[in-house]
């Protein structure tokens, strides 16, 4: 049984500081629990039992109506979150095929990437004036 382990081992040997890693890892979260539960205060009482809500004591019910434009910011939020993750990779791209005059793949030439996002942002700018116009980002 250990003979099978070790050739386990020998046959990826890539892996090995990966489990060693991870090991120390469990291991100290392990003993980071431990030591936080048996060392830790142990005061009981009302206040220690209350939800506890950025600091401000709770003072109405969890499921009040929220308006709509808490969402809608939101999802604004998403959106231009998603562009930056959009915009990341493809200027990585765009660098290779401007900056060393060759193709990266056979459809990636500069004029085309650059013509993909100015059409992805020309999209999101549509977007982001539709809102603007509907007043998603007046807070009366």
């Amino acid at each position: 049984m250990v003979s099978d382990l070790s050739l386990e081992l020998a046959m990826a040997p890539g892996y090995g500081p990966v489990g060693v890693l991870l090991g120390m890892v469990i291991v100290t979260a392990i003993v980071m629990l431990a030591l936080t539960h048996m060392l830790g205060p142990k005061r009981h009482g009302p206040v220690k039992e209350s939800p506890y809500e950025a600091g401000m004591p709770v003072i109405s019910d969890a499921r009040k109506r929220i308006n709509v434009r808490w969402y809608l910011v939101a999802v604004l939020f998403l959106l231009f979150d998603v562009e930056v993750l959009f915009l990341w990779p493809w200027g990585l791209l765009f660098h290779d095929a401007a900056v060393q005059q060759i193709q990266v793949y056979d459809w990636a030439s500069k004029g085309f990437l650059l013509g993909a996002m100015g059409l992805f942002l020309f999209f999101l700018l549509i977007g982001f004036i539709y809102d603007w116009r509907k007043g998603v980002l007046k807070w009366d």
